[in-house]
């Protein structure tokens, strides 16, 4: 059996999407091994049907770690055997691309944002200009390429001349059984549940003006679930607000796990700013993962999403990120129980077409063709 070895730069226990990719190699036929990294505060890494390798680094951010685990997976790729690789974001790229030079490995990029565009590099024009170099030298070179969105995929068949599949990221359907009750996760029975989920909990993602929007919004908890930057900056908020008893951190959670508290969600909410191009066209995984655990969303006009929105009838936008704007939005619609019910009933029925089974198609036919 042919090997392929999938790299990506998180701790690989909340990546759903890296997961989905594994899960569809080996239905294509491949033995896959799986590269990440070990972090201080990494989740223990739950039973996979594929290998993974977790390193242990030094550095945990900044320059030194990207050039740590850029030469630790060079020397990994270098004396492993394998007949695919499988790069996961262009911080994983430049190693990946070596290696597929040298040893005439075939070679699978998976550029799950537009990463020379997001918020931590638009405003550190030098770094970004090392990273955009990179991205500039390998892309055209590269036969396979995909991304999450239809707007990323045309920046780069724009720019570079590529032919980009767009695989976006919707979810295994999952098995309602072994869902863990309200009062299983110490959860409310009397108040309405708005939730904020997501791996990355970063700057530009509304969440600020989020917490701010709590002080106005009526009978209602807000679960925000996930680690990120700003994650000290919203508690030091909720506590000078004083408003503990409306929201409720939540440390990230695997997949599977997450899946518990999104199920039980009366609103999701996705509001990311446009401050960016890569949140202006990016489609997370969140918006997904409450399509399908049937729950009506609120987000920003980002069109990626809107047109998802607006298409099934399935939530409603907000028109700018003033709390107290969000805050009025999140009651009406909450008051407004029969359209509620019908965002509801329509989420169903997305869910049926924005189905894995039809998206992962994309990727069979690329990884079928190398095995």
């Amino acid at each position: 059996m042919k090997k392929a070895i999938v790299s990506v730069i998180n701790d690989l226990v909340t990546d759903q999407r890296v997961h989905r990719t594994c899960l569809s190699l080996i239905e294509s036929g491949f033995n896959v091994m799986l590269i990440g990294r070990m972090k201080n505060n990494s989740l223990p890494m739950n039973q996979r049907t594929y290998y993974t390798h977790r390193m242990k680094l030094i550095f945990e951010r900044g320059l030194l770690f990207y050039a740590e685990y850029n030469i630790r997976l060079f020397f990994f790729l270098l004396f492993n055997r394998t007949n695919l690789l499988v790069s996961n974001d262009l911080d994983t790229l430049l190693p990946n691309y070596i290696i597929h030079v040298i040893k005439g490995i075939p070679i699978v990029y998976d550029s799950h944002e537009y990463f020379t565009e997001t918020p931590e590099l638009i405003n550190r024009p030098v770094v970004q200009k090392v990273w955009k170099t990179i991205e500039r030298t390998i892309l055209p070179r590269l036969k396979d390429t995909i991304t999450v969105s239809d707007s990323i995929a045309n920046l780069f068949s724009k720019e570079y001349g590529i032919d980009v599949k767009v695989v976006r990221n919707i979810p295994i359907k999952r098995n309602m059984e072994g869902i863990h009750s309200k009062a299983a996760l110490g959860l409310p029975f009397n108040k309405k549940i708005l939730l904020m989920q997501g791996s990355g909990l970063n700057i530009d993602r509304g969440l600020k003006e989020l917490v701010e929007a709590m002080q106005y919004v009526d009978e209602s908890i807000l679960l925000i679930i996930g680690d990120g930057d700003v994650l000290p900056i919203l508690k030091q908020k909720t506590a000078f607000l004083k408003i503990e008893e409306k929201i409720i951190f939540i440390p990230k959670q695997a997949f599977n796990m997450l899946y518990n508290y999104t199920i039980h969600a009366d609103l999701g909410i996705s509001i990311d700013k446009d401050t960016n191009i890569n949140y202006r066209f990016s489609l997370p995984n969140k918006l997904f993962d409450y399509i399908h655990a049937n729950i009506p969303i609120l987000a920003s006009e980002l069109p990626e999403i809107k047109n998802i929105i607006d298409k099934y009838n399935i939530g409603e936008t907000i028109d700018n990120h003033n709390p107290e704007h969000i805050a009025e939005t999140i009651n009406t619609l909450l008051l407004n129980t029969d359209l509620l019910t019908i965002y509801k009933k329509n989420t169903k029925k997305a869910a049926q077409e924005l189905n894995w089974d039809m998206e992962k198609k994309v990727l069979e036919k690329i990884f079928k063709a190398y095995a």
